[in-house]
């Protein structure tokens, strides 16, 4: 990726750098810190193999993540999120907060469904 290669909008970029579910997911589970891959895929839950995959080769190329090598057997790959890869705590924290706001919102509106 680079700098001539980015949407304009600054939100748009954004967007592109979290372009699927599963990235904001992963970025959530490296936020507690580093991980190995199986660990990943088990926290996260339903996300194939191929998948995370590709969205974990996409992110160490956008640089929101790194992937470290141990020379060991079985091999073990740890991924960290890099310095602008926690940075996103500053995006996904509030959208955490509003999810929960929204379930609330939900059972306050399904409470006033049954009086009704």
């Amino acid at each position: 990726m680079n700098l001539k290669s980015l949407p304009k909008c600054p939100i748009d970029t954004t967007l592109l750098m979290l372009s699927s579910r599963w990235k904001f997911l992963i970025v959530k589970e490296l936020l507690k810190g580093s991980c190995r891959f199986n660990d990943l895929k088990n926290n996260i839950g339903k996300i194939s193999q191929k998948v995370l995959t590709y969205n974990l080769r996409e992110m160490e190329e956008n640089g929101l993540i790194t992937r470290k090598v141990f020379n060991s057997m079985p091999p073990k790959v740890e991924y960290t999120l890099t310095d602008i890869g926690y940075s996103l705590a500053s995006v996904l924290n509030p959208m955490a907060e509003w999810g929960e706001a929204y379930k609330e919102y939900l059972k306050i509106v399904e409470k006033q469904n049954k009086k009704a």
